[in-house]
């Protein structure tokens, strides 16, 4: 059966952070190496960002605030509060994130009410708190109380595709299920001043946002385009395991991501989309070029660059997930959803067009999905295509 993601919205902070002014800022703090003040201008002059959003509302350049936390404006320092500090404002920013996204899912979602909704999926890996988020949206969203809830925390950027996943297989198994996926992430609330590379990097790329999304297998009527869920794939790369890390510290999550990274990247990914293309036959032999659309998580701009030029893309063909990192940065697992929702805002006739989407996190895993576009007048079963069973690897002798 034809599964569809019918309704995408997106949400983020008020406050905007303008990447040549916050490069200044973190180039002067106090204590940085000159050599980490070269790697700062370096690293937010190439990133391909021209704004992100925070939920730090302190980050805005044009206020002062009384007894700062997080940063004081008038000294143009960057404070160290401890990870509890810092988590607290996660469970404000983020529940309202959360709820506004999950609400306006639902708002423009045709066909299904708030008392429709089966099951709640919420995603994050950037604060903790319980009840969480999944009980939150059910409360301020007036969901029956009966909805079934999953939280999938601590996965990193990749982890709007297992949530995804998961709607899609519950929906195959209930043909009336509707299941709302929300993921919401406040990277900005983990940045330090350290000379540590990796550190820098982070700094240079990370922003906030949330994005939700309707799911269902019901066959509903629609006056815009939606996506139909064809298939999902994970595959671990036989090394990185070290190159991307996110680990708890005293005064916040610490980021390990390695300048390899995009290296890695360049030479696994290939192999990362056999299992995925071959699930579909309509695709065997075919350039890669010749899939209308690729949602590459734009984890920084080598990222795209190197698939881009791996897979002999079209610049065209990226263009939604270049456009993604230069608005709003890597918002690590919520900016898949913003990829997909420019996907879905660019013109389509009649028919239907086919999207590769892929995301990258600790171990280092590759997640991919295999979408197709539909136009409004176009039946989710159309032209559905076969599915293949997944090749089972033999177990190795002795492994029982």
């Amino acid at each position: 059966m034809a599964v569809t993601l019918r309704s995408l919205e997106v949400a983020v902070p008020d406050t905007v952070l303008r990447q040549e002014e916050v490069r200044e800022v973190f180039a002067a703090q106090p204590g940085l190496s000159r050599l980490a003040s070269r790697l700062v201008t370096a690293a937010f002059a190439t990133s391909g960002i021209e704004r992100r959003h925070t939920a730090v509302s302190e980050m805005d350049l044009s206020r002062t605030v009384e007894d700062p936390v997080f940063f004081d404006a008038r000294t143009r320092q960057i404070l160290n509060p401890s990870t509890a500090t810092r988590n607290d404002l996660y469970v404000e920013v983020a529940t309202e994130l959360y709820t506004r996204a999950a609400a306006a899912a639902l708002a423009s979602c045709e066909g299904v009410e708030a008392a429709d909704v089966t099951h709640v999926i919420t995603v994050s890996c950037t604060g903790f708190f319980c009840p969480g988020p999944d009980y939150r949206i059910v409360r301020a969203l007036g969901l029956n109380p009966a909805v079934q809830r999953y939280h999938l925390g601590f996965m990193g950027c990749y982890a709007a595709f297992p949530a995804l996943r998961q709607a899609t297989d519950i929906c195959r198994a209930d043909p009336d299920a509707v299941v709302l996926v929300v993921s919401t992430e406040l990277c900005s609330l983990h940045v330090r001043v350290t000379d540590d590379p990796d550190t820098i990097l982070g700094a240079s790329l990370f922003g906030d946002g949330a994005g939700a999304a309707v799911v269902t297998g019901r066959d509903l009527p629609s006056t815009r385009p939606v996506l139909r869920l064809d298939h999902f794939e994970t595959v671990l790369t036989p090394v990185g395991e070290e190159a991307m890390a996110w680990n708890i510290g005293d005064h916040g999550f610490e980021m390990v991501l390695g300048t390899y990274v995009p290296h890695i990247i360049d030479e696994h990914i290939t192999g990362a989309l056999e299992p995925l293309l071959a699930r579909d036959p309509s695709l065997a032999g075919r350039a890669y070029e010749e899939i209308e659309h690729w949602a590459v998580h734009p984890g920084g701009r080598s990222i795209v660059d190197k698939v881009e030029a791996r897979l002999e893309l079209r610049p065209e063909q990226v263009t939604a997930s270049r456009e993604t990192l230069r608005d709003f940065g890597n918002m690590s697992s919520a900016t898949i959803l913003f990829v997909l929702r420019n996907i879905l805002e660019q013109p389509l006739g009649a028919g239907s067009e086919r999207v590769c989407a892929m995301a990258f996190g600790p171990g280092l895993t590759v997640e991919t999905a295999l979408m197709t576009k539909l136009a409004a007048d176009v039946a989710p079963e159309a032209d559905l295509p076969e599915v293949q069973p997944r090749a089972v690897e033999p177990e190795p002798a002795g492994a029982r």
